[in-house]
């Protein structure tokens, strides 16, 4: 049986609305958020550290929905200089900041007793302190613009369970999930809501490289659909964190799986 959903129309939720979306270049969730806040009407800034994809995915996206809602800047997470390029961007461009979406992270697997510490180093620095230095950029223009916003961090289910080679990555997302509830306690003062999503498995074509087809079976046995999640079914969880139906919630982290312990 075929239990894949159907794409769902937008409906405007972020009509007006600026936002900066890492790793955003491609065909993993960070693009997959691109085209979903596009859809809903916000104008989008796109940050990756790939220059040759982020091109691409500007110029598509333009094509499709307007060279003036649509932007890009090379920018690596672990340069703050470069992270702080891509919010100068938005607010040349659209005169604020309303939303960001912190998408950047790295995986890798090895088991804990042969992971060297430039392995660990690598994915913490990458996808937690990546998204420390883009909570702490955003929130401070965020403050200052004295009109709110939003942040949606980039968790995963692997920060609540355990699963074998994974160490530095559970211990990165679990950090994203800690961070992002200080955030939101600091962030409420001013009006920001900062919160979270959980995914499984979404699927795109990166992951099918760097990932055997037996693990991939086993993960996708654990979901409770029996499939892998759609990328753009989790952006549709982050548009709903970024838009007004979600007003009350900060602090959270939504898990887009049925795993969540």
């Amino acid at each position: 049986m075929d239990n894949k959903a159907p794409y769902v129309p937008g409906h405007g939720l972020l009509t007006g609305r600026t936002a900066v979306i890492t790793a955003a270049a491609g065909t993993g969730i960070g693009g997959a958020t691109a085209r979903r806040f596009l859809e809903e009407g916000a104008r989008v800034v796109l940050g990756d550290a790939h220059e040759r994809r982020l091109k691409e995915t500007v110029a598509t996206l333009a094509g499709e929905f307007g060279a003036e809602r649509v932007a890009g800047r090379v920018s690596d997470v672990t340069d703050e200089a470069q992270i702080a390029g891509l919010y100068d961007l938005a607010e040349e461009r659209h005169g604020r900041l309303d939303a960001v979406v912190n998408n950047a992270g790295l995986g890798g697997t090895a088991l804990l007793t042969e992971m060297t510490d430039a392995q660990w180093d690598k994915v913490i620095d990458v996808t937690l302190n990546g998204t420390f230095r883009c909570t702490r950029a955003a929130l401070r223009r965020m403050k200052a613009g004295g009109h709110g916003g939003v942040v949606v961090n980039n968790a995963s289910v692997v920060g609540w369970r355990a699963q074998a080679g994974q160490a530095h990555y559970a211990a990165a997302k679990a950090g994203v999930m800690a961070l992002t509830r200080c955030a939101a306690v600091e962030a409420a003062a001013y009006r920001v809501r900062v919160n979270a999503v959980s995914p499984s498995l979404a699927m795109h074509p990166h992951l099918v490289k760097v990932t055997t087809p037996e693990l991939l079976a086993a993960l996708t046995e654990r979901e409770a659909f029996g499939r892998y999640a759609e990328p753009w079914e989790v952006a549709n969880v982050i548009v709903f964190l970024a838009s007004g139906y979600s007003s009350y919630m900060t602090g959270e982290t939504v898990s887009v799986s049925s795993q969540h312990p």
